[in-house]
């Protein structure tokens, strides 16, 4: 293979790349824009492709930082694997970052009094129905928290500026 058609080559992956990408930034913005809370918007972005995002609302710091909480499930696949993000965004709808979630069942249920809160839900029969997550904003964006199972067990999750 020339270096020319390696070079073009490379540029059609990167641009593949970028145009998913652009398309993933225009989805979510639109959600962003309709200020429509807890409804689950699905799209199907690819052949064997779904993502579904759901605007949970606005958290603020103590210093007046607003944080804007979307949920995104993005399925991919024939076997319809799932990736898992709180995706971050400011008050100007610039995305900040995210947090990379195991599985979709650790997704926050919805933002109440301030706090982003995650209720277990019945059918993930592993954790207890009656323990809640409550992660407050407060002192702006957490770099880490923990999602409570059972007891003390669940999992730490990391903030990703990307």
């Amino acid at each position: 293979m020339s270096l020319k058609q390696l070079t073009l080559l490379l540029l059609i992956i990167l641009s593949t790349k970028t145009f998913g990408q652009t398309k993933q930034q225009d989805l979510r913005l639109s959600i962003l824009r309709k200020n429509i809370v807890g409804h689950d918007f699905v799209f199907k972005t690819e052949e064997n492709t779904t993502t579904h995002l759901k605007y949970l609302g606005i958290l603020r710091s103590k210093k007046g930082d607003i944080y804007k909480v979307m949920n995104s499930i993005w399925l991919w696949g024939q076997a319809h694997r799932a990736t898992s993000r709180i995706l971050i965004f400011n008050g100007n709808n610039q995305y900040l970052g995210n947090y990379y979630l195991a599985v979709t069942d650790d997704l926050p249920s919805f933002i109440k009094d301030n706090e982003l809160v995650f209720i277990n839900d019945a059918k993930d029969n592993d954790c207890d129905l009656k323990s809640i997550t409550r992660i407050n904003f407060n002192n702006g964006l957490p770099n880490k928290f923990f999602r409570k199972c059972r007891g003390d067990s669940g999992d730490f999750y990391s903030f990703d500026s990307e």
